[in-house]
């Protein structure tokens, strides 16, 4: 096959924080769409320490060390990754700090982000940058990226896709549990095209009543 023949990958823009179990199995229907349709994810920081930093009042008291240094740790050491060994390491480690983060059920711990970068094959001492600020103009400068094209109102994931006309629609979810895999997967992503290229069409929701399925 020709270079001319070979079919352009379908962009997607996809922001987490490793901290949101929600966002995680976001990231793994993802994953599984990459493997039956022509799409390509690049994925982004943002921080539920930043969008909840002047909300510490209205958290609940189990929620409010997310915006502390406990919250910020992981996407820190993500985003001196991704500065230092570019923007490949940001999928990698993403998928290295969840499965230790979910479904090993390590929690965001310091020993867990340590693990993450010796299973994603990245040098020990970007742990370092879990309690600096060197990169923490860069972390909000992506965070603001992605939440400014959603407003306020909504949290992680975030996903850009394309819309009408080709022009980029972002949608926060879509929040599903457990992950679809394989043709479910493919079905979900061809209907999240679909409401895209509906021009107007803003929101579905319906109440959560069931946990994330690390399976």
């Amino acid at each position: 096959m020709s270079d001319t023949q070979v079919r352009e990958k379908t962009p997607v823009d996809f922001w987490f924080d490793p901290l949101c179990p929600w966002a995680w199995m976001t990231s793994r229907w993802m994953l599984e769409v990459e493997k039956v349709r022509d799409v390509e994810v690049r994925w982004h920081v943002m921080s539920l320490a930043v969008l909840n930093e002047d909300k510490l009042d209205e958290l609940p008291e189990a929620y409010r060390w997310l915006t502390g240094p406990k919250g910020f740790a992981p996407v820190r050491v993500v985003v001196a990754a991704q500065q230092k060994h570019g923007d490949e390491a940001v999928g990698k480690l993403y998928t290295a700090l969840g499965t230790r983060f979910h479904n090993n059920g390590e929690g965001p711990t310091r020993e867990a982000i340590a693990g993450a970068l010796a299973d994603a094959g990245l040098p020990a001492e970007l742990i370092d940058y879990a309690d600096s600020e060197e990169y923490d103009e860069v972390l909000r400068a992506s965070h603001a990226d992605g939440i400014e094209r959603v407003g306020q109102e909504v949290g992680t994931p975030v996903i850009s896709v394309p819309g009408a006309d080709g022009a980029e629609v972002a949608f926060f979810g879509p929040v599903v549990t457990p992950t679809p895999r394989g043709e479910d997967a493919a079905r979900l992503w061809d209907g999240t095209l679909l409401v895209a290229s509906t021009p107007g069409f803003y929101e579905i929701k319906r109440t959560r009543t069931a946990a994330p399925s690390f399976e």
